[in-house]
């Protein structure tokens, strides 16, 4: 019924569902060029350019970027030089859904954490972000197979609240920094924050982080690059708390 009829690009566009900003797009790259108004020079399109559009969705739903669909838009027939392609295609696909599912979980996270603390400082969310997206980028750097299964083992409830002990560590040390490293109100706060990320991470996690190949100098790298919700002098402040901290739980 379509096979002799022409249509305005308006029509063309309400039949269709594609905008015609897209099909201006989809002319100006070559992938689309309907015939044009000797006179008036408006496009016009036919049955063959709902085909090729047909062609041009199709491609588009794989995955496929433009400039690769006008590469194959015209091919007669395929080989197993597409199977080849298709395959890589499906790897980077895969790669990506890793990757949309880790923001997702990312997403929520944030979202919740909001939700339930009224208020968080842009500095130390930003933080917490970064370290969400560094947990996976650390994980694959080093290979830490065994470190990722234990951490796919937490529950989202679980990773929330020590989102939340990381708030209050922030608060508590913008509430005591200057104070003696030794005060009992400092190690307190130390002594809360340790033991709730130890009982995050427990034993056999602790024990499989102790044996990978990460270095001091690579923990170093990373905390450099790890957006900070603490000054240089605050930081430096909690460092010697920890290390007062732990030379005490050595002693006893």
């Amino acid at each position: 019924m379509y096979k002799n009829k022409k249509f305005s690009i308006g029509e063309f566009s309400e039949k269709t569902g594609i905008p015609i900003p897209t099909l201006h797009y989809y002319d100006e790259l070559g992938l689309l060029q309907p015939e044009r108004n000797p006179s008036s020079e408006h496009r016009i399109y036919n049955y063959e350019d709902i085909i090729t559009l047909q062609k041009i969705l199709s491609l588009k739903f794989l995955g496929y970027s433009l400039d690769k669909i006008a590469s194959l838009l015209h091919e007669s027939s395929f080989t197993a030089d597409l199977n080849e392609s298709l395959s890589l295609h499906l790897h980077a696909l895969e790669r990506e859904k890793v990757q949309i599912e880790q923001s997702m979980q990312a997403i929520k996270r944030v979202i919740k954490l909001v939700e339930e603390e009224g208020e968080v400082d842009s500095a130390l969310l930003f933080s917490l972000i970064y370290s969400m997206h560094m947990e996976h980028t650390w994980i694959e750097r080093y290979k830490l197979t065994e470190v990722v299964e234990e951490l796919s083992k937490k529950s989202e409830e679980d990773k929330l609240a020590l989102d939340k002990t990381y708030i209050q560590l922030t608060k508590a040390v913008k509430q005591l920094y200057g104070k003696p490293v030794e005060d009992s109100n400092v190690q307190r706060m130390i002594k809360d924050y340790l033991e709730a990320s130890f009982s995050f991470l427990g034993e056999d996690l602790m024990e499989k982080i102790a044996h990978t190949n990460v270095k001091e100098l690579d923990i170093q790298e990373l905390e450099s690059m790890t957006p900070s919700p603490f000054t240089e002098d605050e930081q430096t402040w909690l460092n010697q708390a920890i290390e007062y901290y732990m030379k005490q739980v050595e002693m006893e």
